[in-house]
């Protein structure tokens, strides 16, 4: 018995319906960065980091947390055997996660060019990301370094479905509409990314 993986079809350029699949993809993952990245993601997890680092300051000096000692202390949750201030706690998450992109995204631009499972492979990534951007809904308490982890692992994705999503673009588009359809995919991950 022998597998081979299924080769998609070429779509044909110019196509109205896969120019606006294309274009609605990026309107749906712009929410992402915009909304889980920008917005609510970095103050929630440091809030999470800080609850922690405040019952880890209670258990080591035996008196609670309070602003009026915050001052004399430095407050830091431990990870692992590191001390991290909760308000890095993100920013060292988006670093990592950016790292890892620089590892793995050439390799996926190489596949991306010389394979033709484009489409199959930005929707294994885009559900990888997705999955794990619905996992943070589970990160509370003492689980903010899940809310860290699931965050590297959705951008990492995020960034690996983007790299399939551009190298679409010329398959849907012919060269002189290139630019137009490129255009049209930018404003609707605009407009996506405002709502």
């Amino acid at each position: 018995m022998s597998h081979s993986l299924a080769v998609e079809q070429t779509p044909q350029p110019n196509d109205k319906r896969e120019i606006f699949g294309w274009g609605m993809y990026d309107w749906a993952n712009s929410a992402f960065s915009t909304t889980v990245g920008t917005v609510f993601l970095g103050p929630y997890l440091a809030s999470l980091a800080r609850d922690a680092a405040k019952l880890e300051f209670l258990a080591k000096n035996g008196f609670e947390w309070t602003e009026s000692i915050a001052a004399q202390y430095n407050l830091t949750a431990s990870l692992g055997g590191l001390q991290i201030a909760p308000d890095s706690f993100l920013p060292y998450c988006v670093s990592i996660s950016v790292g890892l992109q620089v590892l793995f995204l050439p390799m996926l631009g190489a596949i991306a060019d010389y394979s033709q499972m484009r489409k199959r492979m930005m929707q294994i990534f885009a559900t990888l990301g997705a999955l794990a951007t619905i996992g943070l809904f589970v990160v509370t308490g003492n689980l903010w370094w899940l809310g860290g982890l699931l965050y590297i692992i959705a951008n990492l994705a995020f960034g690996a479905a983007m790299v399939f999503y551009n190298s679409y673009l010329p398959d849907i588009a012919s060269e002189d509409k290139r630019d137009s359809v490129s255009s049209y995919g930018w404003a609707m991950g605009y407009l996506g990314g405002g709502l």
